[in-house]
């Protein structure tokens, strides 16, 4: 698979958060040119505030590959992950992250904070944005626009 087709995973995770009634976030994490593990907003379905699409992926990969380290793993995420999210990242030691579309309110990959990276962290990953961010960003808008004229 390619990179555009990880993305266009990830965003029809999206589309199905958005179907019930979650923000419409999604993510796919890869191994090995493989998906082994989806995730969508999963907050208000489980009463948790940890169920992002990123950290929902993330459990899913770690039980799937065996191993809380996810070394040779990229995910794919429809919008830049939050501090957490990031935070979750370096703890999985992830290689990679693309995300489609930046987050000016909440973003901890540059937009507002930059956790990922950070000088002083010990684990550094490739960091990469813009694969389909209009497609990502859209389906945002469209989710929030409709909830607002309810």
């Amino acid at each position: 698979m390619t990179e555009i087709e990880f993305i266009q995973a990830a965003l029809a995770e999206a589309r199905s958060a958005a179907q019930a009634g979650e923000v419409p976030i999604g993510a796919v994490l890869v191994h090995d040119g493989e998906i082994v593990a989806r995730g969508q907003n999963r907050v208000l379905r489980d009463n948790d505030p940890t169920a992002h699409a990123e950290i929902v992926s993330i459990r899913e990969a770690a039980r799937v590959l065996g191993n809380y380290r996810l070394n040779g793993c990229s995910l794919f995420v429809t919008l830049e992950p939050c501090a957490m999210c990031a935070g979750a990242m370096i703890h999985a030691r992830l290689d990679r992250m693309v995300f489609a579309a930046a987050d000016p309110k909440a973003g901890a990959c540059g937009s507002v904070l930059s956790v990922l990276n950070h000088p002083q962290l010990n684990h550094q990953m490739l960091v990469e944005q813009g694969i389909m961010a209009d497609e990502a960003a859209e389906l945002l808008r469209s989710f929030f626009r409709e909830r607002r004229s309810v």
